[in-house]
């Protein structure tokens, strides 16, 4: 990520303006979702003296859209309308336009130039930068994709008028994991930060060194063979809440997932290296006002065990393997947990949200 260029600004067209005179592309493709399409682009367009020119790509908006057969959409528009490998795309929307735009761009002609303009707090802070790239396949997420990073990420809070608290919260739950593995004075900055009461400008500050943690992760260990793991702190038990859910036909919020993970992975943590229970209680606390409860049963526990197995940082399926802290900035990569122990922190979880 050292060549990536990460731009943090309230005046986004600008920015994007600045950049295509950069590097002059051909062509300009712009990829946005229903929301993005009606809510934020015309907003980002009308300031924009490139962008008058380009070519939009709209596909549905949810995770359930991050499909194979979108995919196939948006290479099919690059095609029809003149894409060449000196085109550019930017992808502006929410995670699942990063994720699904990275990956169609680093896999069209063999690779395209591509920047992200993330509007919602989750994909700033999480899908948009880093170079993880995919779609969800055979009913699992991020199943298949690359790693690809955009040439320039361009950060705003402008736009977020436009986002439910739903998402607001979602985002910031990422947010909170990046001050988990950084140090105690971000982690109790975050808990204190009202994300109900925030406005673009002190929300962009805080933002920017949120992200600025994930980067020095991300450009010590590119393609996660070790420190980058830390970043999957709560992750597995995650996309496994999502995965649930999804199955029950009533899918989460991803970053409500990761809120509840990280609790389950500090329970974890605190069984096997002695994470203090008083942060355990202030995150589980925090969690249950903003995030509410997840309606899981032991009853669910084999499934939710199934999915775990099936989590792409496992060495096998017969581990299931977790990213743990010892406190607040000291992470331990690696561990694994036995189903035993899985669900016994599952209980605690469930008793900590009052479940």
């Amino acid at each position: 990520m050292a060549n990536q260029k990460l731009i943090f600004t309230n005046s986004p067209a600008e920015a994007i303006d600045r950049y295509i005179n950069e590097i002059n592309p051909p062509q300009i493709f712009v990829l946005t979702d229903s929301n993005t399409s009606r809510l934020v682009y015309p907003r980002i367009a009308e300031k924009s003296r490139h962008l008058k020119k380009a070519c939009e790509i709209t596909i549905g908006a949810g995770d359930v859209n991050k499909s194979l057969e979108s995919l196939a959409s948006i290479w099919s528009a690059l095609g029809n309308n003149g894409g060449t490998r000196r085109s550019l795309m930017i992808n502006a929307g929410g995670g699942v336009i990063t994720d699904i735009g990275g990956f169609a761009a680093a896999t069209f002609k063999r690779g395209i130039r591509f920047i992200n303009v993330p509007t919602t707090l989750l994909s700033a802070v999480d899908a948009a930068v880093g170079g993880k790239t995919g779609i969800n396949f055979n009913g699992l997420k991020n199943e298949i994709g690359v790693f690809r990073e955009a040439d320039a990420v361009i950060i705003s809070t402008c736009y977020y008028d436009t986002l439910p608290q739903t998402e607001l919260r979602s985002g910031y739950a990422e947010m909170l994991k990046h001050g988990l593995i950084s140090d105690r004075a971000t982690f109790e900055e975050l808990l204190q930060f009202d994300i109900a009461e925030a406005n673009a400008e002190p929300l962009l500050a805080l933002l920017e060194k949120n992200v600025m943690v994930k980067k020095r992760i991300v450009e010590e260990d590119p393609l996660e063979h070790g420190l980058r793991r830390a970043l999957n702190l709560g992750h597995t038990p995650a996309h496994a809440f999502e995965s649930w859910a999804m199955a029950k036909g009533k899918p989460v919020p991803h970053g409500y997932a990761v809120a509840w993970g990280l609790v389950v992975d500090l329970i974890l943590s605190h069984m096997s290296l002695g994470f203090p229970s008083g942060d355990l209680h202030k995150v589980a606390t925090f969690v249950e006002r903003n995030y509410g409860p997840i309606g899981i049963t032991c009853n669910d526990y084999p499934q939710l065990l199934e999915y775990m197995r099936h989590d792409k940082k496992n060495a096998s399926v017969n581990e299931i393997t977790f990213s743990l802290l010892e406190a607040p900035g000291k992470v331990k990569l690696g561990h694994t947990a036995t189903p035993d122990e899985i669900s016994v922190a599952l209980d605690i979880f469930r008793d900590l949200m009052h479940i």
